[in-house]
């Protein structure tokens, strides 16, 4: 996609990048100093000790295993053994640093000479090849002072000649995932530049590591600026995660190893950028998952380094309920970052991604929480979800984001096509559908602003103009009120007669009363209860979640598990559209959203 956000871009200065660059073997994350610390602290941190354990036991497990082949399994990525050979190397790295035991290394060494030895990295799809740099790399660095040199040359030449030497020619000429503002930019940057760290005191080596080191540099800043002003990511909390997982080990490789990160990671909205995770997290921990996103659990060790880089204790305690004992958790758990009050504020709108959530309750499972969309339709992985939202309540998700399709359908990334699915359009979400057909069911290039946002322990909300997506005057208000119910309030005025649908995707069970102006909606004991409040006479019905009949309706992926609560006015010019969402029986009084 192209270029977002260009505030207070500021590129690096990288004259004579390499000359403070530490010599020594291993520079990576970590230095030898850093790994004896850490076989200490695994003797004496209770918390690093259990940890140890599950790395030890995954590393114990990968010596049963073959190692990795060169695979495209839907003939087009390599990056799922990419991926897994990066896994492995840092594992076995870690695990034989921290025991000597040379079974580790021995495996090690199978899994990287067999990945040197591909025939490439896949360049065709970059993140491939960055991912794959980036595993080469740990392996070259972490095990230096066990491989013989011969063993050396090979991975150096593999991470060179598949690496490094594949970048070059899109940094000179300004091609590719260097000129891009999305994940591709940062994780290919990040896997290719710690590619370049590794090998950068090597004679032949280090003229071409600096260039590499210069561009990626010089590239990245175009990323980073779309983290402003809040830290919230744009694609998602998905790709926000996968970036995560590689651009702060880039910032740390570059300051263990060359001393400084150059303020890439002091880059606007970065600093604060571990509340985004936190914030868009419901009570079960499931992510708002709006865009190419699932609603899945965030787990990243990059959250301990945020919470010490930046002093944001919350992030570490955050992370601390979920870590995977990865050789990174390892590494950059800091037990002297003590646990913080959970002081921070129930509610929070991350600007110029216009993503907003409001919760009842921190640390509480049974929780009230709303996450509810606006932003931009024109950008990488966005759906056609403007006005979306979801909720949870008892532990349950009762108004589900349903999530991505399968990448490798029929025109998926290719403009008009993708809007044919059902998950990517408005009918796929919890918003408002207008005058459906064929088309895109949205404006695609549409801007959709929070237009007022406000947290208050009665009334917190936030309104978003839905108008460039629909063509006419749409609001749509999203409030907490009294930390106890859900208020979604539509305000629509057309120039001719409009059918109106309303929906919300939910996998409990869903039973109508009262004239199906209400749904009493079930998972096991635990229940939810819409009201229509207004306009009078508008039902509920109960649909699956399919295309509308006059939707395209490609092959595309099932949605069995749900269903979705519906409203349909079939004539509309002027209307409110009022619907209360509450765990229990509660009076509202109908504010127009300018009152509010």
């Amino acid at each position: 996609m192209g270029f977002l956000f260009a505030a207070n871009i500021a590129h690096p200065q990288t004259n004579g990048i390499l000359a403070t660059l530490n010599k020594q073997h291993p520079r990576i994350l970590a230095t030898e100093e850093d790994f004896e610390i850490l076989r200490n602290e695994t003797g004496t941190d209770k918390t690093k000790e259990e940890w140890f354990d599950i790395l030890h036991r995954n590393a114990l497990a990968i010596l049963e295993m073959p190692p990795s082949t060169y695979e495209l399994p839907d003939g087009k990525r390599l990056f799922g053994t990419s991926k897994r050979v990066k896994e492995r190397a840092y594992t076995l790295a870690m695990a034989y640093r921290l025991t000597g035991d040379e079974r580790f290394s021995m495996r090690a060494w199978d899994e990287l000479s067999a990945a040197a030895n591909f025939k490439d990295w896949n360049p065709s799809h970059y993140l491939d090849t960055a991912e794959m740099t980036h595993g080469l790399a740990i392996g070259y660095d972490w095990l230096y002072d066990v491989w013989t040199p011969e063993q050396r040359t090979t991975l150096r030449n593999a991470i060179r000649d598949k690496g490094l030497n594949t970048a070059l020619p899109l940094y000179r000429k300004k091609q590719g995932f260097v000129i891009l503002t999305n994940n591709w930019n940062l994780v290919c940057n990040s896997g290719i530049g710690i590619g370049a760290l590794a090998i950068a005191d090597e004679d032949e080596e280090s003229a071409l590591a600096s260039e590499i080191l210069t561009g990626a540099l010089n590239s990245i800043p175009l990323a980073l600026a779309q983290y402003g002003p809040d830290g919230a990511w744009y694609e998602g909390p998905d790709y926000w995660l996968f970036i995560a997982n590689r651009a702060v080990p880039f910032f740390a490789a570059l300051e263990s190893a060359l001393g400084t990160d150059f303020k890439l990671s002091s880059s606007l909205g970065f600093p604060e950028t571990c509340l985004f995770p936190i914030y868009t997290s419901g009570p079960t921990r499931r992510s708002f998952n709006f865009a190419d996103t699932n609603p899945g659990t965030f787990r990243t060790p990059s959250m301990f380094w945020l919470a010490k880089r930046f002093n944001q204790v919350i992030c570490a305690d955050f992370e601390l309920s979920n870590p995977r004992g990865s050789a990174v958790d390892l590494l950059w758990y800091d037990a002297s970052v003590k646990k913080s009050k959970n002081d921070l504020p129930l509610d929070k709108h991350f600007r110029y991604v216009d993503v907003a959530s409001f919760r009842s309750a921190w640390d509480d499972q049974d929780a009230l929480f709303a996450g509810f969309k606006a932003g931009r339709n024109p950008v990488a992985h966005s759906h056609l979800d403007l006005g979306s939202f979801v909720l949870d309540a008892f532990g349950h998700r009762w108004a589900e984001d349903i999530g991505l399709d399968n990448y490798n359908l029929p025109g998926y990334f290719s403009g008009s096509k993708r809007w044919q699915y059902y998950r990517l359009r408005a009918e796929g979400h919890n918003t408002l559908v207008i005058n459906p057909g064929m088309g895109a069911d949205q404006n695609p290039n549409a801007t959709a602003p929070i237009i007022r946002f406000k947290s208050d322990p009665k009334f917190a909300y936030a309104i978003a103009n839905l108008s460039s997506a629909y063509g006419m005057n749409v609001q749509r208000g999203l409030a907490m009120l009294d930390r106890e119910q859900v208020i979604v309030q539509d305000e629509i005025v057309t120039k001719t007669s409009a059918k109106v649908w309303w929906f919300m995707h939910t996998g409990a069970t869903i039973k109508l009363q009262d004239s199906n102006s209400s749904a009493v909606l079930t998972f096991d004991k635990a229940e939810l209860t819409a009201n229509i409040l207004s306009p009078t006479g508008a039902k509920f019905s109960v649909m699956n979640a399919v295309p509308l009949p006059t939707s395209p309706n490609p092959q595309q992926g099932s949605n069995a598990q749900f269903k979705k609560l519906a409203i349909y006015l079939p004539r509309v010019t002027n209307t409110r559209l009022v619907v209360q969402l509450a765990t229990k029986k509660l009076k509202a009084t109908i504010l127009p959203l300018a009152k509010w």
